[in-house]
């Protein structure tokens, strides 16, 4: 598997986000943070599950936790796609900052790479504040997933 997994550190890439250019580590500082990626703009199960972030990040404020999603379309498409979540997720206003990864850089040094497509996948990392992941969770292929629910 290419990029971090559980106890190590995130690199400190410089990413561009809905918010501005920052540092990983610098977002990561003095706090915990959840990190998660999805594979683009505009998909409907992306768009609730990033409006559902939305909706609860006053919990995650009350206890000091940040959020940063991750998708791989331009920041510009970003900002276009807010306007969806917010409008189909009753007006929870999507307050954190979403990474752009047009060109798919980042998502495999972070380890958010559907092994069976090889490409982005809907991951999820929770990383302390000395920017090391303690949670890793990454949905390989809601197909599968979904059939073998359904199996049971």
């Amino acid at each position: 598997m290419p990029g971090i997994t559980l106890g190590d550190t995130v690199p400190n890439l410089e990413v561009e986000t809905t918010h501005d250019k920052f540092k990983l580590h610098d977002y990561f500082a003095n706090s915990w943070t959840v990190l998660f990626s999805h594979p683009g703009d505009f998909t409907p199960v992306c768009t609730t599950e990033l409006g559902a972030m939305a909706k609860y990040a006053h919990e995650f404020d009350k206890r000091g936790v940040k959020l940063l999603g991750l998708s791989c379309d331009d920041v510009q498409s970003h900002k276009d796609w807010i306007k969806d979540i917010e409008a189909f997720n009753h007006g929870s206003k999507v307050n954190y900052p979403i990474i752009a990864d047009p060109n798919k850089e980042i998502i495999p040094q972070l380890n958010m790479i559907d092994p069976i497509e090889n490409g982005p996948s809907r991951a999820l990392h929770i990383v302390g504040p000395d920017s090391k992941v303690i949670i890793s969770y990454i949905i390989a292929c809601m197909i599968l997933l979904v059939n073998w629910i359904c199996d049971i």
